[in-house]
């Protein structure tokens, strides 16, 4: 993790694998294929991502074979890969509107689902207060540059529209997260 404990690009792959296995055991060539479709759906084709072995989870005790072997080998998430996808899964998202911050986000949500209610609550306010920082700043800039030439303005007003509307469903798709609720 980066210093501020968010998800490096390496990281990012590894909660998709370990997510993907947490829903059931896959073959690895099939896991393979899994990971890259939807890292390249979210964020685009992006080779220097894509480079993380399956092989370092099986190495690293996180992933297990259960049958096969090679491309055929389905893997199987066990109880280490489960708590290092739970650490994975809550952590930090950098505010700044990044591809990789896209990819965290879409990660999230896609694997939301397996933690317990209180975790997902939790991780639902994180992304609350990682947009109202991004809205904090979005809203200085605009300021700042209220009375100068151009279309900046324009365009920051239209971030700070989407800004607001994201925060807005995000609360409201919290409240539905509450107790005995998702």
């Amino acid at each position: 993790m980066y210093a501020d404990q968010t998800l490096t690009p390496k990281e990012s792959i590894r909660l998709c694998a370990l997510g993907t296995l947490a829903l059931g055991p896959r073959r690895y060539s099939d896991l393979a294929v899994e990971i890259r479709h939807f890292i390249s759906r979210i964020i685009g084709p992006t080779p220097e991502i894509m480079g993380h072995s399956i092989e370092l989870l099986k190495y690293e005790g996180l992933v297990e074979t259960i049958s096969g072997e090679g491309d055929e080998a389905v893997l199987r998430i066990n109880e280490d890969g489960r708590r290092e996808l739970r650490a994975l899964l809550v952590a930090n998202v950098r505010p700044a509107s990044t591809e990789l911050t896209k990819l965290v986000v879409a990660l999230k949500f896609r694997f939301l689902h397996l933690l317990d209610p209180a975790a997902r609550v939790d991780q639902v306010r994180l992304l609350i207060d990682v947009c109202d920082r991004e809205l904090t700043r979005l809203r200085d800039l605009r300021a700042h540059d209220a009375g100068n030439e151009g279309y900046l303005a324009v365009w920051l007003d239209h971030d700070i529209a989407l800004l607001e509307s994201r925060i807005g469903w995000l609360g409201t798709f919290a409240e539905g997260l509450g107790p005995g609720q998702g």
